[in-house]
């Protein structure tokens, strides 16, 4: 039973330490390979988790099987136990709030349509100006803008995006 906490213990140290140091070159030599192991369709079996409960297994079944006066089904199930609390705990402490805080800042010009902007540089009343809009929750951005009204924009004034089409972006003044 010793050895099988040993390689438990061992094995997750071993998984971490390549994990950090090596992972990314890994990732780039298989040239995505071993993606499958991320269980994207099974977010609880993470490869952190999973490791991270290995790991504790093997350790707590070595402090156990040393420091107690359990028998081996005692220390087994203890250690079993405690793999799989410090693996929902990684899991619901570290993983999941990490997914959820995950986000993009990419966009397409279309979601524009309906946003509010600022002119930047004055759109003429047949040509084209700039503005800048928000993207996202933290992003800007600036795009070339006409009139769609026709009528000309000055600096400094808001807009809203009425329609975009062509990259470009097609705005009124917002008047409040």
């Amino acid at each position: 039973m010793e050895a099988l906490f040993w390689a438990s213990l061992a094995g997750g140290m071993l998984y971490a330490v390549v994990a950090i140091i090596f992972g990314d070159l890994i990732s780039q030599a298989l040239d995505g390979a071993l993606d499958f192991l991320s269980m994207d369709g099974m977010p609880w079996l993470q490869p952190m988790t999973l490791v991270g409960g290995i790991t504790v297994f093997g350790g707590a079944g070595l402090l156990l099987d040393a420091y107690t006066a359990l028998g081996t089904a005692g220390v087994l199930l203890l250690s079993l136990l405690s793999g799989a609390v410090i693996g929902a705990g990684v899991y619901f402490i570290y993983v999941r709030p990490m997914q959820n805080t995950e986000n993009s800042t990419g966009y397409s010009i279309r979601d524009m349509e309906g946003k509010p902007g600022e002119v930047i540089v004055p759109i003429p009343a047949t040509g084209y100006g700039e503005v800048i809009v928000r993207v996202g929750p933290a992003g800007v951005t600036s795009q070339i803008a006409a009139s769609f009204d026709g009528e000309p924009i000055a600096a400094g004034d808001r807009v809203v995006v009425v329609e975009a089409k062509g990259g470009t972006l097609y705005v009124a003044k917002l008047d409040l």
